[in-house]
């Protein structure tokens, strides 16, 4: 059976982090999305990550098989949205979320999604908010299935991101 765990991030999943942006932004260059670049994200976005004790993995029987950053200290870029919040007060946001290429069709996003509004509720947060890119059909698949609200834009420095909300 397999077994799923949700942590934070470690030094030591560094590689394995590394692997797993490298994959994704290669599938999403090929696919011709423009999200993400061969400068974004990178390991040193991790281990930031990992500094602010934000970065989390979700292993699959001991490996890693997915990486995001689960932030609780807000996203700047969401006091300017284009359009309207579902809620207001705290919430969570994910950025950099990325499946093992290995791992990938076997709902660990869903899974990690699932991990974040576990712990988002066992610190009395009941917002999730997350963006992406209007091409990032898979994300914006998931969005829909997980019961996430379309709430309006975002602007970053590398362009707009479509943004959404959960009310948890």
């Amino acid at each position: 059976m397999d077994q799923y765990f949700f942590r934070e991030a470690r030094r030591q999943d560094l590689p394995a982090i590394e692997r797993i942006f490298d994959d994704a932004v290669a599938r999403m260059l090929a696919e011709g999305k423009k999200q993400w670049t061969e400068k974004y994200p990178k390991g040193v976005h991790a281990l930031a990550d990992m500094d602010l004790h934000q970065g989390y993995v979700l292993e699959l029987d001991g490996r890693v098989v997915a990486y995001g950053a689960v932030v609780f200290t807000g996203e700047p870029a969401y006091d300017c949205l284009r359009g309207e919040w579902l809620s207001d007060g705290p919430y969570v946001v994910v950025h950099r979320l990325a499946v093992s290429l290995e791992a990938q069709r076997q709902g660990l996003a869903r899974r990690f999604f699932a991990a974040v509004e576990r712990l988002a509720g066992d610190k009395g947060v009941y917002s999730f908010r997350v963006d992406t890119n209007f091409d990032n059909n898979r994300m914006l698949h998931l969005l829909d299935t997980l019961g996430f609200e379309y709430c309006g834009d975002v602007t970053y420095e590398s362009g707009d991101r479509m943004a959404f909300e959960k009310r948890l």
